[in-house]
């Protein structure tokens, strides 16, 4: 834990305001899709971009945009297109959450470090630099206080003393999910490096998401628990990944993915480590991107809305524990195969009660979403990709597991997970280990 020793208090925000869009945008309301007025929906989703930058004399004869100015001003710039980012959440005269363009602009927080990021390990683990001081948290006059949740876009530049930097996003998923907000991050990074204006011009489409019928199922919020589970980061080696493919090959004659393998081998893990009773249920949901489901050119291009869909699989405690991972990856992708006919169901209202987006805090659910295709890992603001993505979780009492891309000089995957309690953590990680 040296980097924590350094890091600690070494966080300085040096400057904060309100970004506006470089020129003239529409006024108006936009209505936002069912699935974007989802109540979960409200949450600003953080994330960490760990960007390694260039050594000092890397031969350019001028003096090199630092990267607060060169993001902010691309920031303003994207915001023409991407206007309703520059709004604000709120209600309309139906009580209906949309968009207000106001264009005011977004949060924009600049910071500096005063370590570097080698001493807190690229931000491997990011708690060696508490993460609140990595993300924007603006401070507001009293006289103008800004409520929060009617924010969409919050960013936060740290500049390290290295040369690289960090920028830390909290995105309204109301107004985007996954992959679109990594399409606004890819455009603020196409106008950073030259550009004039972002590479794939933005469509608003929401009408094109389909709404299921009036009284459809609305599952309760998560309720917290006094259960407290632990952060666990695991870095995954190509070998480990392709071994067990192989296997799946041999004793199937069929291909599966790397999702697929690591999913099936942590809800496995989990299942085992967490020792639920024989007979009990336990479930893995995860988010799949229903944009192939939908019909061919029903979404705009440039869509950046909410258009997923949360599959869920269950078994017996006993199956999963005892099968082989290789059953394991046959139930996730038989799930996964469920995706196009249990989506037009929903749509249709075809649900039998069930919400199927509802996130519980239920201990035998563990939450899976895949960050490694979002687009993150690929956004350029001028410096080169990022070195590393950090997918933020706010509720521990959810079990939850991440896959990532690794450090770009480690290969393979990387799994963030949140899922198990403190004293399950050790059969955990060790299972996960075991090639069988």
């Amino acid at each position: 834990m040296r980097g924590a020793a350094v890091a600690a208090g070494s966080v300085t925000r040096v400057a904060q305001r309100v970004v506006a869009p470089s020129a003239p945008t529409p006024r108006g309301a936009l209505p936002l899709s069912w699935l974007d007025r989802y109540p979960t929906q409200r949450a600003l989703i953080e994330s960490l971009h760990v960007f390694k930058g260039r050594a000092a004399g890397a031969g350019e004869e001028e003096e090199e945009e630092a990267p607060a100015a060169a993001i902010e001003r691309a920031l303003a710039a994207a915001l023409v297109s991407y206007y309703p980012i520059a709004g604000r959440l709120a209600a309309d005269g139906a009580g209906e959450l949309v968009v207000d363009c106001t264009g005011e602009g977004v949060w924009f927080v600049e910071a500096e470090a005063s370590c570097t990021l080698e001493e807190v390990d690229y931000l491997e683990y990011p708690l060696m630099v508490p993460k609140d001081e990595l993300l924007p948290h603006p401070s507001y006059p009293a006289s103008d206080p800004c409520p929060e949740d009617s924010l969409i876009l919050l960013v936060q530049v740290t500049q390290f003393a290295c040369g690289g930097f960090v920028v830390g996003f909290r995105f309204s998923h109301a107004v985007a999910d996954g992959p679109g907000a990594a399409q606004f991050m890819t455009a603020v990074g196409d106008i950073a490096r030259g550009h004039s204006a972002p590479l794939l011009s933005p469509a608003w489409g929401r009408d094109a998401i389909p709404s299921p019928p009036p009284g459809a199922a609305v599952g309760p919020l998560p309720v917290p628990t006094e259960l407290r589970l632990q952060y666990l980061a695991m870095d995954i080696s190509t070998d480990y990944i392709d071994h067990f493919k192989a296997r799946f090959l041999e004793q199937s004659g069929h291909r599966c993915s790397a999702f697929e393998v690591l999913i099936a081998k942590a809800w496995q893990s989990r299942t085992r480590a967490a020792r639920f009773a024989r007979g009990s249920p336990v479930h893995v949901c995860f988010a799949m991107n229903a944009r192939p489901a939908l019909r061919r050119g029903a979404l705009p291009e440039g869509f950046y809305g909410n258009c997923y869909y949360i599959m869920r699989v269950s078994a017996p405690a006993e199956l999963v524990a005892d099968a082989s991972v290789y059953d394991v990856v046959r139930l996730i992708r038989e799930g996964k195969k469920r995706l196009p006919a249990e989506f037009a169901r929903w749509s249709s209202g075809d649900t039998d009660g069930v919400d199927p987006y509802r996130i519980t805090s239920d201990y035998r659910t563990l939450l899976v979403s895949d960050w490694s295709r979002l687009g993150f890992a690929e956004v350029d603001y001028g410096w080169g990709c990022p070195v590393h993505v950090v997918p933020l979780t706010n509720l521990d009492y959810i079990a939850t597991c991440i896959l990532v891309k690794p450090s770009a000089h480690k290969p393979g995957a990387r799994l963030i997970t949140q899922c198990v309690a403190a004293d399950a953590v050790d059969a955990f990680h060790k299972d996960m280990m075991r090639l069988d």
